[in-house]
C-alpha cells in the first residue's frame, strides 16, 4: 500500500453479527493516478468522483470503505459497472495494491505481509474464482484443478488425489482427462469452482463468476454455491451486478456506487428500508413477500388474539404463510424452538402485498408519463 497517503482516522465498520471477523476492511482506498497522495486527506476526498478527477486527475475507484466478513459468511458486494466491485475484491489480495487503509485477514495485516508472505496467502488461504474461468486450455481437467496444488508443491499422487475428490463433489467425474475447450461454459466455471476448492482455502473470491452464462446454467450455478457452503462453511467474498442473484446467495449485501458503500444489509433490511433513492431503484422490482420474513413482519400478541395458530420459523418467507393463514382464523405463530417471538395476521400479510402493487402502481404510472412526456416533446 502506498505510505505517502494520508490515511484517515479509522472508523468501526458497518453491521454485520458479533463475534471475530475472518475479513476486516478498514477505510480502504484505492485511487487511480499519479497524484493520489492529493486526494485522501484534503478537501478532495469529499468530493463525487467526477470533480476529484477534474481537479487532479485521478480516479477513485474505492472510496473509505469499512466492513466484516464472518466465518461462514457470504458476503455479496453489488453495484452497476464502475462502482469499484471488482476493484474492490482484488485490493482484498493485494492483486491490485490499495492506495491508503487496511485488509485483515483473522487479524493479519494483508497490507504488511512480505511478498513471500502474500503468495503464501494466495496460495493457502484465499483463492478466487473469475469471471472467465482462466483455465490452461492445454491441459486436462484433472491437471487444471490440481494447479494450485502443484504451484504450493505437493506431489502428483497427492495433488491428483485432492483433484479427483474435488471434481466429484462439483459433479464432474468422468471429466477428468478431458480439456477446457471441449466443456459447456457451466462445466468450465465448475472446474474454476473446483480448482479454488482444492486448495481448501480460508476464504473464496468470485469476481462475477456467472455473469457469462446462460440464465439457467446461473442458476444451476448458484444452487452449487449455495450447496458447497452448506458442507464445506466456507467464508465468501462474491461480487455481482445481478440483484436476484445476491438476494439468492448474499448472508448480507453491500450495494455501492461510485467506490462507496451505499448501504449494507440482509436481503430483508435492503427490499424493507432502502437507505436511498439508488437503492429503491435497485429494488423496486423485488416481490417483497418472495424476500421478507415473518421475522421482519411479526409483532406481538394483541391480548384478545388467540394463539392456536400454526407455527412457522423466523426465516419463514411472507409467501409461504399465506396458505397457514387461509386455513386459519388465528395468526401465525413465530417460534424458535419452543419461545414464541411474536406473531403474523393476515392483514400485517396484506399490508406487505399491498405495499407491492403500491409501488408497481407508482412505477407504472411514472413510466407512462415519461411516456407521454416523451411523445409531447417537440422536435428539435
Amino acid at each position: 500500500m502506498n505510505p505517502s497517503a494520508t490515511a484517515p482516522a479509522e472508523r468501526p465498520p458497518v453491521g454485520g453479527p458479533g463475534g471475530d471477523p475472518r475479513i476486516s476492511v478498514r477505510n480502504l482506498w484505492k485511487i487511480f493516478g499519479r497524484n493520489a497522495g492529493s486526494v485522501i486527506g484534503t478537501e478532495n476526498e469529499h468530493l463525487d468522483r467526477d470533480t476529484v478527477r477534474e481537479r487532479t486527475g485521478c480516479t477513485v475507484a474505492v472510496r473509505d470503505l469499512s466492513f466484516d466478513v464472518h466465518p461462514g459468511e457470504i458476503f455479496v458486494v453489488m453495484g452497476l459497472s464502475g462502482s469499484g466491485k471488482s476493484t474492490l475484491v482484488r485490493c482484498l489480495t493485494r492483486l491490485i495494491e490499495p492506495t491508503a487503509g487496511r485488509v485483515l485477514l483473522d487479524g493479519e495485516d494483508v497490507g504488511a505481509c512480505t511478498p513471500r508472505q502474500l503468495r503464501e496467502l494466495r496460495r493457502h488461504r484465499m483463492a478466487m474464482v473469475f469471471q472467465h474461468f482462466g483455465l490452461l486450455p492445454h491441459r486436462r481437467v484433472l491437471d487444471n484443478v490440481a494447479y494450485g496444488l502443484e504451484v504450493r508443491g505437493a506431489g502428483r499422487a497427492e495433488r491428483h488425489a485432492r483433484a479427483r475428490e474435488m471434481i466429484e463433489m462439483v459433479g464432474l467425474a468422468g471429466y477428468e482427462d478431458v480439456r477446457p475447450g471441449r466443456l459447456s461454459g457451466g462445466m468450465q466455471q465448475r472446474v474454476g469452482l473446483a480448482r479454488a476448492l482444492a486448495v481448501d482455502p480460508d476464504v473464496l473470491l468470485f469476481d462475477e463468476p456467472f455473469s457469462a452464462l446462460d440464465p439457467l446454467i446461473r442458476r444451476d450455478m448458484q444452487r452449487e454455491v449455495l450447496r458447497l457452503q452448506r458442507e464445506l462453511d466456507k467464508t465468501a467474498v462474491f461480487i455481482t451486478h445481478d440483484l436476484s442473484e445476491a438476494l439468492k446467495l448474499g448472508d448480507r449485501i453491500a450495494i455501492m456506487r461510485d467506490g462507496a458503500l451505499v448501504q449494507m444489509g440482509t436481503a430483508e433490511e435492503l427490499v424493507g428500508r432502502p437507505a436511498d433513492d439508488y437503492v429503491r431503484d435497485f429494488v423496486e422490482d423485488v416481490n417483497r413477500t418472495d424476500v421478507l420474513t415473518v421475522r421482519w413482519l411479526m409483532r406481538p400478541p394483541r391480548p384478545d388474539e388467540p394463539l392456536d395458530g400454526p407455527a412457522a420459523a423466523p426465516r419463514t418467507v411472507v409467501r409461504d404463510v399465506v396458505p397457514l393463514l387461509s386455513n386459519s382464523t388465528a395468526p401465525v405463530r413465530v417460534v424458535d424452538g419452543d419461545r414464541l417471538l411474536g406473531v403474523v395476521g393476515r392483514e400485517d400479510v396484506l399490508r406487505a402485498i399491498a405495499e407491492d402493487l403500491s409501488d408497481g402502481a407508482t412505477k407504472a404510472a411514472a413510466d407512462a408519463a415519461d411516456g407521454r412526456a416523451a411523445t409531447a416533446a417537440p422536435e428539435a
